[in-house]
């Protein structure tokens, strides 16, 4: 390998734990805040958070261009080819990770049942932490190549989906609600379920058409205002 190589792409994967941390630092102050209990978060804390958002934004579309740029011009082996497109991937996610820790931030005090929000938190927050174990697990079974830590995340994923339905289901019941009014609780988490996974689906498309354009025209368009960058041409 010529040092040229070597040196660009050590320089991707030290941006990459840079990147890894910041996003498990966003997780760390979310923990902080499920396990609070409170619908109110400190301005401090969502400056904090709002801040870190920006700087991934913008971490992982430099990134993702040191990767591709390096790809194109260094023509890495096969194993590296692996491990920086492995990166890559990784890097995407990390960025959807980010934006689900604001997403968590914004519903919180749109929440106006104290009471019942009390009585799931603890739920939300045991799933949250098996949730960031699994983050933790899978970098480091990227960063450390250790093929253990990534079974272990692939198999926990059933645990957490687990926990949801039982731990959800354990936290109404313990309630003092009615039986009818339980059973409305259940079915507005099952359509909850719904609309998430047509929003998932709804935010593949965007990732689809976005690529799209990229092939077109070379132009990055993620995190930009597409209503202004149209009614500037």
């Amino acid at each position: 390998m010529n040092i040229k190589k070597e040196n660009a792409i050590h320089n991707i994967f030290d941006h990459f734990e840079d990147y890894a941390n910041l996003i498990l630092s966003q997780l760390s102050i979310l923990e902080k805040v499920i396990s609070s209990g409170s619908l109110v978060i400190p301005e401090e804390i969502l400056k904090e958070l709002n801040i870190n958002e920006d700087k991934s934004d913008k971490f992982e579309v430099k990134l993702s261009e040191k990767i591709v740029d390096t790809i194109v011009l260094q023509k890495p082996v096969a194993s590296d080819l692996r491990k920086l497109m492995a990166c890559y991937q990784i890097v995407i996610n990390l960025e959807r990770i980010g934006d689900l820790v604001i997403d968590i931030v914004k519903f919180i005090p749109r929440i106006k049942e104290s009471e019942t929000y009390n009585r799931m938190s603890e739920v939300i927050y045991n799933m949250l932490l098996v949730s960031v174990n699994m983050v933790q697990k899978s970098l480091l079974s990227f960063i450390n190549s250790d093929k253990e830590f990534a079974i272990w995340t692939i198999r926990n994923d059933e645990v957490v989906d687990d926990m949801n339905h039982k731990l959800i289901r354990k936290a109404i019941a313990k309630s003092r609600m009615s039986d009818e009014t339980q059973q409305l609780m259940f079915s507005f988490i099952h359509i909850n379920s719904i609309i998430s996974s047509i929003e998932r689906i709804a935010d593949h498309a965007t990732n689809v058409a976005e690529a799209s354009i990229y092939a077109m025209e070379g132009t990055d368009i993620r995190h930009h205002n597409l209503e202004n960058e149209t009614n500037e041409k």
